[in-house]
Parts: C-alpha cells; structure tokens; sequence
C-alpha cells in the first residue's frame, strides 16, 4: 500500500489540484502543525510573485476544477477539501444539524441566521453584493466577518469562485473577490446524499485517522485541536 504522508511540492497549479485530489485535506496556510500547508511545499515562483501566474489566481480554477471546497475550515484559516472528505468534515462540525435544525434549537445566533439565509437565497454571491443586501458597514450592520467565518468553520458556507476586477482593456487586476455559496447549492447530491450519511462522531473519527495518516509525526493531541 502506498505511503499517504504528505508530502509534495508545487510548481504548477496542476500539482495543486493532483495535492487535493491525492491527500483530501489541504490546508493553504502554515498552521500548528508543522508541513501541512501549500505554504510550506510551494515554489517561490508561484507563491508570491509580480511575473508569474501562482496560487492566488489557482484558487478558483482549482475550486472548480478539482471539485472540491475551499473556506476557512481549520483554525480560522483557508483550506482544500476533496468531496471524499468534506461530507464528513462538514457532519462533524455541524454537529448532524442543517442550518434550520440549529436554528430551531437555539443554537445559532440571530446574525448567523441572516447571513446564511443571505447567501442561501442569493448563492453563489460576491462577498461585496452579500455585504449590501445585507446593509453591513461602518455605520450599519456590523458582524460579517464573524458569521461568515463561523458559517465556514461549521460547514454551511464554502468559498465557491474568485472573480476578479478588470480595466479598460479587459486585464485582471488586484485580489480576487471571494464568492460564497451553500455546499448543498454548490455541489448538489454529492453534498446532500452524503453529508449525514454517518453519525457526526463516525465523520469525527474518519477524520482523525486520516489526519493520522497524513501526518504519522503529529501528536494525537494536534491532530484534535485541529481538527475541533
């Protein structure tokens, strides 16, 4: 059986979809623990550079054509996660309640609400469009960044493209702007027909044993914070 220890290295944004598509779980940034991240396995060349095309106009291209999610899944921070793998990623965290389920039991507060039913009704949307349809701002509505991120962490919003700003003659300039969908209008039945398949702690210890897999040199302890 071949060793899944991961370990690679990217020069091309096709060794970062082969990555996500060999190793499930690909976290973008350095994290606590050591080596699991692109950050840490990536050329210069394609990693920050003002000449070449690199990991920051991939994430989109790769979200679309490796299939998978991207958000900020672990320790606030922006991860790849195959289908194989955020089914069960996403039962863990939502504890086996849909957005509804959670709401109806009190557990999610009144901005999370809004926002997800937002980005439900709306998806995928620009982060700016969400930002005004729902009136945030300085002197308005204020919490975006905390719900989005928690939405993300527990698996009811995924990062679905990056569209970029163009100039007068067509060119791409600045940051991608992030778009957000729900992963069940995102990715349909391979969402729907797999995200409560097995009891949120079956998905838990799913997880853990292919971190373990990945990462034989993290301690257990880790590898569950992360994980949290």
């Amino acid at each position: 059986m071949t060793s899944m220890k991961f370990d690679f290295y990217i020069r091309s944004k096709q060794d970062l979809i082969d990555a996500v598509r060999t190793f499930g779980i690909v976290p973008l940034f350095e994290n606590s623990i050591p080596s699991f991240s692109v950050e840490e396995h990536v050329s210069p060349a394609v990693w920050f550079s003002d000449e070449n095309e690199g990991v920051w106009e991939w994430k989109g291209p790769i979200i679309r054509e490796a299939g998978c999610a991207y958000g900020k899944f672990f320790e606030k921070k922006a991860a790849f996660v195959s289908m194989e793998w955020f089914p069960d990623l996403a039962n863990y965290r939502r504890d086996g309640y849909d957005f509804d389920a959670r709401w109806d039991e009190g557990l999610a507060p009144h901005g999370d609400k809004f926002l997800y039913d937002l980005i439900e009704q709306n998806g995928p949307v620009l982060s700016k469009r969400l930002k005004k349809l729902g009136e945030y701002g300085k002197n308005a509505r204020k919490g975006f960044d905390t719900s989005i991120n928690r939405l993300q962490a527990q698996g009811y919003a995924v990062i679905s493209d990056f569209v970029y700003e163009k100039d007068k003659y067509g060119r791409t300039y600045g940051w991608g702007v992030a778009e957000y969908a729900t992963p069940e209008k995102l990715f349909d039945k391979r969402f729907t027909g797999a995200v409560y398949r097995r009891e949120p702690e079956e998905s838990r210890a799913r997880l853990l044993s292919h971190l373990r897999e990945l990462l034989p040199d993290a301690k257990e302890g880790a590898l569950e914070r992360f994980l949290r």
